[in-house]
């Protein structure tokens, strides 16, 4: 069973270079302006992964209890995750990404 840890932090995104504030409500994992996250956990909230390459978003598949789920990409050891969209997501780049335009 995964275990989660709760880790909101504000971050500056090395994709993109903005600053990712915290999201108040859960983990902030992902840029919400590029989307993209970083290799950082094993389990969630972690940061024990030794990888650290830049996830990028592949797809978005829209689920009925979730909401969008972005599909990554490892660009450095190409392992594959889904996790949930935030609430402030770049929702363009979502809806692109749920017809399966790959940005990256």
């Amino acid at each position: 069973m995964k275990q989660f840890t709760k880790r909101d932090e504000s971050f500056v995104c090395e994709n993109c270079g903005k600053i990712v504030e915290k999201l108040g409500y859960t983990s902030r994992d992902h840029c919400p302006y590029c989307l993209c996250s970083k290799h950082v956990d094993i389990m969630p909230g972690d940061r024990e992964n030794e990888c650290k390459g830049i996830l990028r978003p592949q797809q978005v598949e829209l689920d009925s209890k979730k909401g969008y789920v972005i599909i990554y990409k490892c660009d450095k050891c190409g392992e594959t995750h889904r996790n949930k969209a935030a609430e402030d997501d770049e929702k363009e780049l979502l809806i692109n990404l749920t017809v399966n335009q790959k940005m990256y």
